[in-house]
């Protein structure tokens, strides 16, 4: 199993124009965070957990030239924005491409890209075969995947695991229950927005917390905030089996 890195940033404390903070200065290529979305090659199927608005520009960087599904963890807008441009792979493939998401997000993206979801079609628009999914393990072809339900304030929303590998994103809290479900996994992503309190989502030292109560070989944290400082400055924080992700890191399980 094959795991890029699209994007490990979110639309959570974006720097305005002109900002002066250290990591909008940073030179370091490990600063430079698009919103979060990682792609998954397992099983000969290329699997993408959200399309964020730099989704375009992602799958470019990374040569992706096969979509075999799409999945969402929930409806927030940088994790849904660029949806629209799975329509190339429409084009490549031509076939529908699979899109996974649970009721309220189905609802969500209908809202949002009427146009694809309208009877009356228009030429070129991006074409889907929408597959509703609950709490429960579902299947892309041979591949298990199973949804962990985590709170996001008050907002549930799906991490995933698949085989091995755990993939956690906007999460503030898990219930004991569902922290079973990433239990044993030995490669665990997990949501770290900044150091600084926040309402809905997981801090550097409560990631660092959850990391070790799971105990996977291997930890990363992704859905940065600028907040959270540069790679360099947090990495001398971290125990030694945990680091902070980067867009275009690349891992192999």
């Amino acid at each position: 199993m094959k795991v890029a890195f699209l994007g490990t940033g979110t639309s959570q404390g974006v720097p305005v124009i002109g900002c002066s903070c250290e990591v909008c200065r940073s030179l370091d290529f490990r600063d430079k965070r698009l919103r979060t979305s990682i792609h998954l090659e397992v099983d000969g199927l290329s699997i993408i957990f959200d399309s964020g608005p730099d989704f375009r520009q992602q799958i470019l960087r990374e040569n992706i030239t096969q979509l075999d599904a799409l999945v969402f963890t929930h409806e927030h807008k940088d994790h849904t924005a660029g949806m629209d441009d799975i329509r190339s792979f429409n084009f490549l493939q031509k076939k529908d491409i699979p899109v996974y998401a649970r009721k309220n997000v189905i609802e969500q993206l209908k809202r949002e890209f009427a146009y694809i979801f309208s009877e009356s079609k228009y030429p070129g628009i991006p074409s889907v075969d929408i597959q509703e999914i609950d709490s429960s393990p579902f299947f892309i072809e041979k591949t298990k995947i199973t949804p962990i339900e985590v709170i996001h304030f008050k907002l549930p929303v799906f991490g995933f695991r698949i085989k091995d590998f755990t993939y956690i994103t906007d999460a503030k809290t898990i219930s004991d229950t569902e922290k079973e479900k990433i239990k044993g996994s030995k490669t665990l992503v997990i949501n770290a927005l900044q150091i600084d309190a926040h309402p809905s989502h997981m801090t550097l030292d409560e990631a660092i917390q959850l990391a070790k109560e799971i105990n996977a070989e291997k930890t990363y944290f992704t859905h940065l905030s600028h907040k959270m400082g540069t790679h360099k400055k947090v990495s001398i924080l971290l125990p030694e089996n945990i680091e902070i992700a980067y867009d275009g890191l690349k891992i192999e399980i």
